[in-house]
């Protein structure tokens, strides 16, 4: 049997980091965000329960926050308790594979699931929604006890539960390559994308503006390169040949490395490489006897493998060495694109179908012949794991074939009805990111500026994290998810009045909101003493400088395209009114808090507020980086 413990303890501790920055970003902005002086109070969206008991809350609501009074809490101070303590789980996890159970993976879910219940259009980007639909995954991948069954030896059932994780990354990196052609946007059709989405991206880096300025030829090169990444590639991931699989790796790693280097993704990027885990075994990382002979053949087959793969590529994008340059253009149609995609969206299902059959027959032969341990146990354990693999991959066909409507009519009702109950969960997503390319030119940006009067001078309001002052430059932000600068991205693409969180910031600002201003860059804003009277909103369309004039004129470039909302100040009336009517206007907390419970929870936010965001994050797995190191002792040989 294929020896994969040591991969699956390290899927789960990585998945416990990825944990831990995400409880520790919401922890990070919930005053702001969701507190009761928040922008979306998460109190508001509780309170539009007309529910008298718990369980009918529950299920009209399904997150811890219910217990809270019964806690002697608020839901500001729950809020703080679930993230808190979700960060200390995960934590815990991290520093000691002991600890990396079920019991734990099953809390870390329910804490994060509960806080996502209440994040509202904050959690719509699509990767919380992938670590919910890892995170539950991540239950079964677990051992039940450490020590126990799962945790000493290797178990037939983890080459299924692993086969379900590699199956979620089969399915994000083939929806979201196949959703950018499906759109029909012709700057991904032209292969011109990557020359614009440096520019026009959420959250850039300052490596951005580098990799903006690439040639044109090479960016059309990297686009193919990403799309053979997304659409070809991930079917080479079922293959039972080690080393096709290990290429598959370590190609998808370098293109999330880039990912993360030149955009601020929050801790997707760390996401999708711990789902990348799942490609590897035990031989990676131990020394361990092999046929050199099967070795050999292995390697020789990956030539092969990714020669075939190489020569279709060229044929497909018709890609040509010219003076130095390769050209590049895709050398089909949009009709042809359509007809395969309905009919092989249908054979994705069958050859996934194939794949995991074989994981399963796999898994029961060696249960019955190779398990070293309680035979029996092994069988009912690898035909339990089984079941749950077969219920959560036919749910999972659901949002694959609903991709086109030929494979779309042919989803069996009652395995739709089991998709709907476990998206209900967010245990089985619909996935497809960035499937149009905004923007003719350059992005377009909402600055926000204040006056004390309403005829001016007016004076802009930055932001920490997204572009603002063209003079300054952008952080590296990740694994730290700023969901307001985020959102501000999106909301450029809207109108204000489609846009109520947008209203209700502006809101905040004018009435000086603390827990609000601390989203901002309220230190180097020119009311950091005290709030506007009057406030508005400004769209400009920014555009990165030119190479040969960076040094004169800053990174960015901006020309204002028209005002995105009008003058409002704190007693405007139709300011007042709309976020009256969306119980969005602050509101004091009714729910009477334990003076113990508030006094520790202010402490610790006292402590935690005086570090940056970022610098809190990697301070912290820092230190249980630095714990791993002086406490792990030298490894062992493995033995099979």
């Amino acid at each position: 049997m294929i020896a994969v413990r040591y991969t699956r303890n390290l899927f789960l501790r990585s998945l416990c980091v990825v944990y831990l920055t995400a409880f520790l970003s919401f922890y990070i902005q919930i005053p702001g965000l969701y507190g009761d002086n928040g922008v979306l109070p998460a109190s508001s969206v509780l309170e539009n329960s007309k529910h008298k008991t718990l369980s009918a809350k529950v299920h009209y609501q399904p997150t811890l926050l219910w217990l809270a009074p019964y806690l002697g809490l608020d839901t500001n101070c729950a809020l703080d308790v679930l993230a808190l303590l979700g960060a200390f789980l995960a934590f815990t996890g991290f520093i000691s594979q002991k600890f990396c159970t079920i019991p734990l993976f099953a809390g870390l879910w329910s804490l994060y699931f509960s806080l996502f219940q209440v994040g509202q259009v904050f959690v719509t980007n699509g990767y919380d929604e992938l670590l919910l639909e890892t995170g539950f995954l991540a239950i079964f991948v677990a051992p039940l006890l450490p020590g126990r069954r799962k945790g000493s030896r290797d178990s037939p059932s983890d080459l299924i539960t692993l086969w379900l994780v590699r199956w979620l990354l089969f399915r994000f990196l083939l929806t979201t390559g196949l959703t950018k052609l499906m759109s029909g946007c012709p700057s991904w059709w032209s292969l011109k994308a990557l020359s614009r989405y440096f520019e026009v991206m959420p959250l850039p880096t300052s490596l951005s503006w580098y990799a903006h300025h690439l040639p044109e030829w090479f960016l059309k090169v990297t686009q193919v390169f990403t799309n053979v990444c997304e659409i070809g590639l991930p079917f080479l991931f079922f293959l039972p040949i080690r080393s096709v699989r290990i290429t598959g790796f370590f190609l998808q790693a370098f293109l999330q490395i880039c990912i993360a280097l030149t955009g601020n993704f929050g801790f997707s990027n760390v996401l999708v490489m711990t789902l990348l885990l799942s490609l590897l075994d035990d031989q990676l990382f131990y020394r361990r006897r092999s046929s050199s002979t099967w070795s050999l053949v292995g390697k020789m087959v990956n030539v092969v493998v990714h020669g075939v793969l190489i020569y279709w590529v060229v044929q497909l994008y018709s890609l040509k060495l010219n003076n130095g340059q390769i050209d590049s253009d895709i050398a089909f149609t949009k009709s042809q694109f359509d007809m395969v995609l309905s009919r092989a969206l249908t054979y994705t299902i069958y050859f996934g179908l194939v794949s995991l059959t074989t994981t399963i027959l796999s898994a029961l032969s060696a249960a019955l012949f190779d398990h070293q341990g309680n035979k029996l146990l092994a069988t009912l354990s690898t035909i339990f794991y089984a079941a749950i693999a077969c219920l959560i991959f036919s749910s999972s066909t659901v949002p694959l074939a609903s991709l086109h409507s030929a494979s779309n009519s042919t989803v069996n009702p009652m395995v739709r009805s089991a998709y709907n109950r476990l998206h209900k969960l967010h245990a089985v997503n619909q996935y497809g990111l960035f499937n149009k390319m905004p923007g003719v030119s350059g992005r377009s940006e909402i600055v926000f500026e204040g006056a004390k009067e309403a005829d001016g001078p007016w004076q802009e309001i930055n932001f920490l994290f997204k572009p603002g002052n063209v003079n300054s430059t952008l952080p590296q932000v990740a694994p730290h998810a700023p969901q307001l600068d985020w959102q501000m991205y999106w909301a450029a693409y809207s109108t204000y009045d489609q846009q109520p969180w947008l209203l209700s910031f502006a809101h905040r600002i004018l009435s000086y909101t603390p827990e609000v201003m601390t989203l901002i860059d309220f230190r180097e804003s020119p009311f950091r003493h005290s709030p506007p009277k009057y406030l508005r909103a400004v769209l400009y369309n920014y555009q990165y400088t030119p190479w040969s004039k960076r040094n004169q004129n800053g990174w960015w470039t901006r020309q204002k395209v028209s005002e995105y909302m009008p003058v409002f100040s704190e007693d405007s009336q139709f300011l007042n009114d709309y976020l009256k009517a969306r119980n969005l206007l602050p509101t004091l907390s009714k729910d009477k808090v334990n003076p113990v419970w508030r006094r520790i929870l202010i402490t610790i936010r006292f402590l935690m507020i005086h570090l940056e965001a970022t610098l809190l994050h990697w301070s912290v797995i820092t230190a249980g980086l630095a714990f791993i190191c002086t406490s792990t002792r030298p490894p062992l040989q493995y033995k099979r």
